[in-house]
């Protein structure tokens, strides 16, 4: 899975932009990037900044929705793997407890051929 997604390149990027969204620096670039344009580029800066703020909420959002979907991808990728391995364990667990019935079964059988035989030969004597 890690060569897929490293190939990639959408998914490169995606991680690259989410990785820096979720980092301090993020809010350190927004809050220079957004105070220098507020003092020195506008007059009216609110109207600009409502809609540039919306627009990056709106692309961020969707690169948080396409790593949830790829976080669900994998958790259903792992779930599926861990019920594989836990039904081979399950069979596995099966025929060692079959395997042991059946050797109890046979030493119970053998310990009572060999009692009823030493009453036999205790009652012939």
């Amino acid at each position: 899975m890690q060569k897929e997604r490293a190939e990639d390149v959408q998914l490169r990027i995606a991680d690259g932009i989410t990785r820096f969204a979720g980092s301090m620096w993020f809010v350190y670039v927004h809050v220079v990037g957004f105070a220098a344009w507020m003092i020195w580029t506008e007059r009216s800066p609110w109207p600009t900044l409502t809609l540039v703020v919306s627009l990056e909420a709106i692309f961020l959002s969707t690169f948080v929705m396409i790593g949830q979907n790829r976080q669900a991808e994998f958790t259903r990728k792992k779930a599926d793997h861990d019920y594989e391995a836990q039904e081979l364990e399950l069979r596995h667990n099966t025929q060692v407890t079959e395997l042991v019935h059946t050797l109890t079964v046979e030493i119970h059988k053998a310990v009572h051929a060999v009692a009823a035989g030493e009453q036999d030969t205790g009652e012939n004597a």
